[in-house]
């Protein structure tokens, strides 16, 4: 009886809990060696620029971590159905708040891509972030697998994140994010579609149009203004050659991994922190790499596939199609932001201006991507629960099987 009894407490836990620990460990483990790093990093800008307060950035960035941790924590436990139903009004807030940006947006560094309320900014294209991967999940769901090998099924998930993407493109001519939420959606769909033909020609086409668009750039450049856009292709190509103007922040940069060598120069000894534009935002990967070396950064890499591991794993297990396709516009989104981040930074592709995620300064960021690994928590712990409520009742069955139906 004793031994049924524990077994009962046992089983009665695992429903009620339900936690992803190992997804929890890892979150904050980059949560914490984010700030650490953000502060390193900093230091010296906060010192400079805000009255001598070389902890103004980390401040700022602990109290969005811990109104994001809040936020995860209660989303956590909200039945990650819901947001099914909240996916549609979810997607009309993101778009009013991208058309606010029209007369209330405030410009920084020549961008026009955020709303200050109180003196706290926001991004509108993180909050679009969010409301796409649930609208889109809900959509797949309604239409079915089936109906997605249809022409009109396979594009209609698109729909939503084509129009937020050039909302964002003309609005805020923000490039970077409009094509981060397209890839949400088409990672998304490329899980549910059965049909694998037309995404590997799809990628053949971009590969393609990609190269002729390059080629035609690098033709034109001498005859035609060909924007900044044009001119980062450029500066990707050949960096030395714009060294002191749109080069400047890219071989810099590099210049900061290539000092790092193996095992780097150690935490809070960084000397290119003083060079790198924005070395708490889009290029702390280059920072990285210097204090901490190609060690460091391997480890931090790892961390991000061990974080993607676990989501997929949590997909895997959803209870439903709108579960695992909700996990999955989450690891896409932070999957494709860690590479094009990377990539920047080490020159693999043009300056795009994008942010690592969990690590890079920013408040709206950290607090949206909280939001989505609350999300994620709820598809686990309501997988887990299940997973548990049906281990009691095989147990009994096994034990008492007189009493089994």
């Amino acid at each position: 009886m004793a031994r049924d009894r524990r077994s009962t407490n046992r089983f009665k836990m695992a429903e009620r809990q339900g936690y992803d620990y190992s997804l929890i460990f890892i979150v904050l483990f980059l949560l914490a060696f984010g700030l650490v790093l953000l502060f390193s990093t900093s230091s010296y800008l906060g010192a400079v620029e805000h009255g001598g307060d070389s902890a103004y950035f980390l401040k700022r960035q602990l109290l969005f971590t811990g109104l994001g941790l809040a936020l995860m924590a209660v989303i956590t436990i909200i039945p990650y159905r819901f947001w099914r139903f909240a996916c549609i009004p979810a997607f009309l807030a993101a778009i009013g708040l991208i058309i606010l940006i029209i007369p209330y947006g405030n410009e920084v560094n020549g961008a026009k891509r955020w709303l200050v309320f109180h003196g706290v900014s926001i991004q509108p294209s993180e909050a679009a972030k969010v409301a796409i991967i649930i609208l889109t999940a809900f959509i797949i769901e309604m239409i079915g697998r089936r109906r997605l090998q249809t022409l009109w099924g396979f594009l209609l998930p698109m729909v939503p994140a084509a129009i937020i993407a050039v909302m964002l493109l003309r609005i805020t001519n923000n490039l970077s994010s409009a094509l981060i939420i397209l890839a949400i959606a088409f990672g998304m769909l490329f899980v549910a579609c059965p049909d694998y033909k037309r995404f590997i020609a799809l990628a053949v086409l971009a590969v393609a149009g990609t190269a002729g668009v390059v080629t035609y750039i690098v033709r034109m450049a001498d005859s035609n203004p060909l924007g900044f856009r044009g001119g980062r292709i450029l500066v990707w190509l050949d960096p030395q050659a714009y060294a002191g103007d749109t080069g400047f922040q890219t071989l810099q940069a590099l210049y900061a991994i290539g000092s790092g060598g193996m095992f780097g120069k150690g935490l809070g000894q960084s000397m290119q922190k003083i060079m790198v534009p924005e070395a708490q935002n889009d290029m702390i990967f280059s920072i990285i790499c210097e204090e901490l070396g190609l060690f460091g950064a391997l480890a931090i890499m790892l961390l991000y596939i061990l974080l993607i591991w676990r989501f997929i794993l949590v997909a895997g297990n959803a209870e439903d199609l709108y579960g695992a396709l909700a996990v999955t516009g989450v690891v896409t989104h932070i999957s494709v932001q860690t590479i094009l981040n990377i990539a920047v930074v080490t020159n693999t592709i043009p300056n795009t201006g994008v942010t690592l995620p969990f690590i890079s300064y920013g408040g709206s960021s950290l607090f949206f991507l909280l939001t989505e690994i609350g999300i994620v928590m709820s598809v686990a712990r309501t997988s887990s629960r299940a997973e548990a409520k049906q281990n009691r009742i095989m147990y009994y069955r096994q034990t008492f099987p007189e009493n089994a139906e």
